[in-house]
């Protein structure tokens, strides 16, 4: 059987994907549009599974779920990925076929669900509890602390946090500066707390032997010197959220929702949310503000009029 790496020793993934596109237009006869979208798939998942240095021939199913999220992360919609898994699932069938795997760990990969769904919303207590299981006498304690506090007092996406360089912190005043997405800027208040963790991750940094290019990133690998991918911190999330027995479906961007929820809940103004958050419309901001219906219940039968008298 082919390795991948035995591939790229002959140019990159080239030959396999030269293999692929003919099977795409000869077995499958797809349209000249479905085949490049096919093909586009393709490259989407190698240029992710580089970034991760994953050997796609060691691909699991969790490198998949990561490759899923990590559409969700940068804003591909629900639909348009289930597209792009659809085309992944091609693809590994085709690798099962032409010997250059024996197993296809895409058959039990899910298309997202259609619609609004909201994500799982963690509460104070959960997430003190996930912080809770972090071992500060380990060399990524300091880090790890201070990323989760970053990431739920700011409400960061997960790339708006691996993207973020020590030019973005202006700590003394409470504000951290966000690239977003298409490349747009906002300043966004820190929380004490999280000023204080960053501070202490702070001195463990200067321990690293940092990689030349990576010195202006903030958050770093403690072993390779290198920014923090978007895999790494899901990684840890997920690990962490085990540890704690956490039973819902946690990623980085429960921290992210539940930032916004909770606000609305202490009764932020949802304009203040959505800059916050870096939507553009507040309809967008409406869909992670969701507030609990019992507690809905309960504000409207404490302060409505009517049911004062």
């Amino acid at each position: 059987m082919k390795t991948v790496r035995e591939q790229q020793s002959e140019g990159s993934y080239g030959d396999m994907l030269k293999r692929y596109r003919q099977y795409l237009l000869l077995e499958k006869s797809l349209s000249p549009n479905t085949l490049e979208a096919y093909m586009d798939d393709a490259h989407k998942l190698l240029t992710y599974l580089d970034d991760c240095d994953i050997d796609l021939n060691a691909v699991t199913l969790d490198d998949l779920h990561g490759f899923a999220a990590a559409m969700g992360d940068i804003g591909i919609a629900p639909r348009s990925q289930a597209r792009i898994i659809s085309g992944v699932k091609s693809l590994f069938k085709f690798l099962c076929l032409d010997g250059y795997r024996e197993d296809d760990p895409s058959e039990m990969l899910e298309a997202p669900r259609m619609g609004r769904h909201l994500p799982d919303v963690l509460s104070v207590q959960e997430i003190d509890s996930i912080i809770g299981q972090i071992d500060l006498s380990q060399p990524e304690g300091h880090r790890n602390r201070a990323m989760i506090e970053t990431m739920y007092s700011c409400g960061l996406r997960v790339s708006e946090l691996c993207s973020l360089k020590m030019e973005d912190l202006f700590l003394e005043e409470g504000f951290i500066r966000v690239s977003g997405k298409g490349s747009k800027q906002r300043l966004v208040p820190i929380s004490d707390r999280a000023v204080k963790e960053i501070g202490l991750y702070l001195t463990d940094r200067c321990q690293i032997d940092i990689r030349p290019g990576s010195e202006p990133y903030l958050f770093l690998s403690i072993r390779r010197g290198r920014p923090l991918s978007r895999i790494m911190v899901f990684d840890i999330v997920k690990n962490l959220s085990a540890m704690a027995g956490i039973e819902k479906t946690v990623s980085p961007h429960t921290f992210r929702h539940s930032f916004a929820t909770h606000l609305l809940e202490g009764g932020a103004n949802l304009r203040a949310i959505q800059c916050m958050l870096g939507h553009e419309k507040i309809s967008t901001t409406e869909i992670y503000t969701h507030i609990d219906s019992n507690r809905l219940r309960e504000e409207i039968v404490m302060h409505h009029p009517r049911n004062n008298m």
